[in-house]
């Protein structure tokens, strides 16, 4: 018998379910689970729901995560152990969402993370519909050398320094991406938090200051992943965020300081490097494909219609 209960989760919860993400991630070469819900677990205050599914004996069969801190913007993300699956795992997990008081329709959006067509079909059963597409894109090793950085008349690049720019960042990060549900909600505590974080390297997440002023136009947020993006990798780089000012558009500081990064992780021998963007931003992918980015894999919204 399969058993889906909410909890809030312990210590040892945390333990269990972080390892739970990362075999499902080996599993299946890519992530269950986004960054921001595997960073709100191991936050012992983070504002994130958990529900998980058990067998008789126990075992942890799935969890879903419901992060509902915006309650128009719902955001449901699960995953079924690899031995659990074509159980009924899933179907308990979504039918415990679906009877919460969080799914209202028109409010509710589920991610399935590498576009499996198995989680399309899910999807259509329970009467979501395709909201969105995140592509992952991938600038292969070997592609070919990187073009020369570009100046921009007037500014300075510098490194971010932890404890002085970060309302910076956050200001300039809320302007260039407030049409983005995500993105445009960091806070300092968001970023203050991801400094904690293994991979931080404040000499890769590069700022845009301006000359006359030291106003802060746009950044470059680079990102290493140790152990890759998947199972199958090595260590590469990640264009993780780059933001720009609206009131600095049209000066070219987009183009720059995407290269800057570029040319930060290949220093650190990381030629091969990944980045995420929305499927619709036409200009950003026609940027990044021609550095050399191709499409590697998609991320699927699904929403709940009104």
């Amino acid at each position: 018998m399969i058993t889906a209960q909410w909890i809030e989760p312990t210590a040892a919860d945390r333990a269990e379910l972080g390892r739970f993400a990362a075999d499902v991630a080996h599993a299946d070469g890519v992530a269950a689970f986004s960054e921001p819900t595997l960073l709100d677990l191991a936050t012992p205050t983070g504002h994130g729901r958990h529900l998980v599914a058990r067998d008789d004996e126990g075992a942890l069969l799935g969890w879903a995560h419901v992060d509902a801190a915006d309650p128009d913007d719902v955001v449901v993300e699960l995953g079924v152990a690899p031995a659990a699956r074509r159980r009924g795992v899933a179907r308990a997990l979504a039918d415990a969402v679906a009877a919460d008081d969080v799914a209202r329709p028109g409010r509710l959006r589920a991610w399935a993370h590498g576009g499996r067509p198995g989680s399309a079909e899910f999807a259509e059963e329970r009467g979501l519909v395709r909201d969105r597409e995140l592509w992952m894109m991938r600038r292969p090793a070997g592609v070919g050398p990187l073009p020369a950085q570009r100046p921009v008349d007037g500014v300075s690049l510098v490194a971010f320094e932890p404890g002085r720019d970060e309302d910076d960042v956050v200001a300039v990060n809320a302007r260039a991406f407030a049409w983005h549900p995500e993105q445009g909600a960091m806070t300092a505590d968001d970023v203050r938090r991801r400094e904690q974080e293994p991979w931080f390297d404040a000499a890769g997440f590069l700022l845009a200051r301006e000359d006359a002023s030291g106003r802060l136009l746009g950044f470059h947020w680079t990102k290493r992943h140790p152990e890759g993006a998947s199972a199958d990798d090595g260590p590469i780089g990640e264009v993780y965020v780059v933001g720009v000012d609206p009131d600095a558009q049209g000066r070219g500081l987009g183009s720059a300081l995407t290269l800057a990064g570029l040319h930060h992780l290949a220093g650190r021998g990381l030629d091969e490097v990944i980045l995420y963007v929305e499927a619709d931003n036409v200009p950003a992918v026609a940027t990044y494909r021609h550095l050399g980015f191709e499409v590697d894999a998609t991320d699927v919204s699904y929403r709940l219609p009104a």
